[in-house]
């Protein structure tokens, strides 16, 4: 067996089970939602288990208060299979009035229904589980600390030992659980698998309408091909013309990409929208990323190799696996991830927010020849934002593909990849 890694999202899981009833755990297939379940239950039940599947179908439509018997906590694997069970599990967490009942996940958002008539609030915590961060699989040292920059730490110091070619199978490879330990055609072709089952069976099993793997398949692509970027629906829709795809519609599009994001696969990264000095409109439009960016790479067919060879796409693909990590590493601190720009086109690549109200800056750079530019733009956005109306940053930062963490002399943190942590 598989040793278990720890994840962040068993910590998040701890708390929530001490707050609620009962708590689901989402995210996409692959990334270790059942393992981190397990490893927290006392007992389970497992809604795909093809040899029960069938029966236990029965009895949820029967009496599904009978798959709820066990010790508690009790995991109910993939609960989206038989939706009754969500208003069961809210019902029996009424009854027992007791905190860490029922652990529930899934990979995909199920139509709410008649089978659903109450949203769970107050009863259900919902936590997302995302693929492993570099430090949850080991690639990074995690010698700076997020937690401790946002608590006042002054100064950071670290090496990363995550050399650049290192980082290129980092991003084909994916945070993946499977995949770790295995060598580059094992952790290769399970991404293609995975981006196969996406395009034939996930994206149209999720709502019952059937889809074109093909125009899939394009979307996917044109998605891979605008990773970390503002691109409009028409941009894809023009991007996927041609070939054996036909002419996509916009709705037709819009259909598709509210699939991908229920499975799980899509996550964009939204505007931040803070109060600022100036009346400089700012833009509104989310980037494009998926949950991890090994699924761009299976998407165009690239390999650590190849992406050695493409410094643009490479930049792209790496933004994306930082915004993967740090939404990551948010999530521990009660955060999110949101990106700045306005209409004079200042930018930043990832803000981070939490409950609390502080927030930092980080511009995701790759090499050392763009820090000077990139702490230009941050002091720049320090300077916009309003601070009688909001918090003066907690730090600004620069996220790069470099050895060193240290500290500039104005104040701005250099922090590599391979050096990061919650």
């Amino acid at each position: 067996m598989r040793k278990y890694l720890p994840r962040i999202a068993d910590e998040l899981l701890e708390r929530s089970l001490k707050a609620s009833g009962a708590v689901l755990i989402e995210g996409p297939k692959w990334c270790g939602k059942t393992s981190t379940a397990f490893h927290k239950a006392k007992t389970a039940i497992y809604m795909q288990d093809p040899d029960q599947r069938t029966n236990y179908l029965q009895i949820a439509n029967t009496k599904p208060s009978l798959l709820l018997q066990g010790e508690t906590p009790r995991l109910i694997d993939e609960w989206q299979l038989a939706p009754i069970l969500w208003d069961a599990v809210r019902h029996e967490v009424d009854q027992r009035n007791e905190p860490s009942q029922f652990i529930l996940t899934g990979s995909a958002v199920p139509i709410l229904d008649e089978k659903i008539s109450h949203t769970g609030t107050g009863r259900i915590s919902r936590i997302r589980m995302r693929t492993m961060s570099l430090f949850e699989s080991n690639d990074s040292n995690g010698q700076v600390s997020l937690k401790q920059i946002f608590d006042g730490c002054e100064e950071v110091k670290g090496i990363a030992k995550l050399s650049i070619e290192a980082l290129a199978e980092c991003i084909v490879r994916g945070g993946w659980p499977a995949s770790l330990g295995t060598d580059r055609a094992v952790y290769e072709k399970r991404v293609i698998d995975y981006v196969d089952a996406v395009v034939e069976m996930d994206v149209s099993s999720v709502d019952g309408v059937a889809k074109d793997p093909q125009k899939a398949s394009a979307l996917l692509r044109s998605i891979s091909r605008n990773i970390s970027t503002e691109a409009s629906m028409e941009t894809l829709r023009r991007d996927m013309q041609g070939g054996e795809n036909g002419i996509a519609s916009t709705p037709t599009i819009t259909n598709y990409l509210n699939a991908l994001q229920r499975i799980f696969v899509t996550e964009d990264l939204e505007a931040w929208n803070p109060s600022i000095r100036s009346k400089t409109p700012l833009r509104t439009s989310p980037k494009r990323h998926f949950v991890d960016p090994s699924i761009a790479c299976a998407s165009l067919g690239i390999s650590g190799v190849k992406l050695l060879k493409d410094f643009n796409t490479f930049g792209y693909l790496f933004e994306s696996l930082c915004i993967r990590d740090l939404r990551v590493y948010a999530d521990y601190l009660d955060g999110k991830i949101y990106h700045y720009r306005d209409k004079t086109n200042l930018e930043c690549d990832a803000v981070v927010v939490l409950r609390d109200g502080r927030w930092g800056a980080i511009e995701v750079k790759m090499g050392a020849s763009e820090f000077d530019s990139a702490a230009e733009n941050l002091i720049k956005l320090k300077d916009r934002i309003n601070t009688d109306k909001m918090m003066e940053p907690s730090f600004l930062m620069i996220l790069s593909a470099t050895d060193f963490a240290y500290t500039r002399e104005d104040g701005i943190h250099v922090v590599p990849i391979g050096c990061l942590k919650w």
